[in-house]
Formats: C-alpha cells, sequence, structure tokens
C-alpha cells in the first residue's frame, strides 16, 4: 500500500542526502520519479546535499497544483512509480493535501522531507500540514551536533554571527554562508534559548579576562 511518508530532522542531519539516495535506489531498479523541491540552496530546479551532490527538479511554486501536475505527466505518457519533495515545510498546506491525494488517488509513495520549526521554534505550515496527514513520520538518525557538542535540536538564523529570533519565516541560507550574511545554524534547546552562536561563544572565549584591581 502506498504511503505519504514525512522524513523530518534539524538541518545538517542529511534529509536531502537521503532523498537523492532513495531517488538512486529506485532509478537502479528502473523505477521512474517525480522530484519536486523549493528554495533549494542550490538555485530553483535543483535537489543537492551539503556533501555536494545534486540532481534535477521540479520547482514547487506557490501556485503550483503538485496532483495536476502528477497526473499531466503521466497523462502524456510519462512513466511516474513515486514522487520525492525536499524542502517540503515550504509548500504551502495545499500543497501537502495534493500530495495526499496522490498517494490516495494515484497510489503512488510520497516521500516528503523537511525540517518541522523555523528559526523561531515555530511550526512551519507545511510542516505542520504533514505531521497531521502523514501515513507515516520518520526523524533521521544522523544527529546534528551543537557546537558545545550536545545533540542539536533547533535552527537558528544568524546575521553575521549574531542570532536573530525576528524576521520573515523563509529566508533562504546555508550552514556554510558568509559570516556577514543570513545563515543558519543547529543548536541544543540551551544554547538557543540563551541565544548563543558559535561565534558569539568563540568571542567570548577571546575575549580579555578583567583582571582585579588592588590598590597599593
Amino acid at each position: 500500500m502506498s504511503e505519504l511518508v514525512f522524513f523530518s530532522g534539524t538541518m545538517d542531519c542529511g534529509k536531502s542526502t537521503l532523498a537523492l539516495q532513495i531517488g538512486h535506489n529506485r532509478s537502479a531498479r528502473g523505477l521512474q520519479g517525480v522530484i519536486f523541491t523549493r528554495e533549494d540552496r542550490a538555485g530553483a530546479g535543483k535537489l543537492s546535499s551539503r556533501l555536494g551532490l545534486v540532481t534535477d527538479a521540479v520547482e514547487a511554486d506557490p501556485g503550483m497544483d503538485l496532483y495536476a501536475f502528477v497526473v499531466e505527466s503521466m497523462s502524456r505518457g510519462g512513466k511516474v512509480d513515486y514522487v520525492i519533495v525536499d524542502e517540503a515545510q515550504f509548500l504551502l498546506p495545499t500543497q501537502i493535501d495534493q500530495l495526499a491525494r496522490i498517494v490516495d488517488d494515484l497510489d503512488l509513495d510520497v516521500f516528503a522531507f523537511g525540517i518541522t520549526t523555523d528559526f523561531r521554534t515555530k511550526l512551519f505550515p507545511g510542516s505542520q500540514r504533514l505531521i497531521e496527514l502523514a501515513d507515516r513520520l520518520e526523524t533521521l538518525q544522523v544527529e546534528a551536533m551543537c557546537w558545545c557538542g550536545a545533540r542539536a535540536t533547533h535552527n537558528a538564523r544568524t546575521v553575521g554571527g549574531e542570532m536573530v529570533v525576528e524576521g520573515e519565516q523563509v529566508v533562504v541560507g546555508d550552514v556554510r554562508g558568509a559570516a556577514e550574511a543570513v545563515g543558519y545554524e543547529v543548536l541544543c534547546r540551551r544554547h538557543h534559548r540563551k541565544r548563543v552562536t558559535s561565534a558569539t561563544a568563540r568571542a567570548a572565549a577571546l575575549s580579555p579576562d578583567v583582571l582585579p584591581v588592588t590598590s597599593g
């Protein structure tokens, strides 16, 4: 029986790599799929991992009907055996409903990959809808690590190395961006709550100690 499966985890835990691996395994057995993505770090119409792997994909713009796209592809004689969706947190809730319809009406497996919460620890609407509708939820076992060595559980947005908690929910960046640009970093809950990033922790460690002042 076909399923809608949501693979979730923090940034930098291998979601895109697993998406590429699933596609590779199926294509090696003669299966063909449709790959959707949105706001990938490599640009529009690409699915990429931080390991350097990249493949072509369909950019799932907000106005796209994903169900209609797959039906049209099949109507033109295209073979579609499965669907992969990366950066699924950026999809609209209505598009998540369309993914569920692909499973129910077309009997295709849909593998969706994404993070659940934004830099403010609030659920992305797309991820919330996936949690509500998915047949199966899978948490990736590759654990990202906070700069302190603890398990990373939260996604932080940084500007110039400083953590920010205000702004648009979706701003494209990467964990390896320039220090002065908008970037992202995974943190443990304690350091996310205290807004301590690797840059601010390093700056604090390099600060000269304040020596006691004595007279005489």
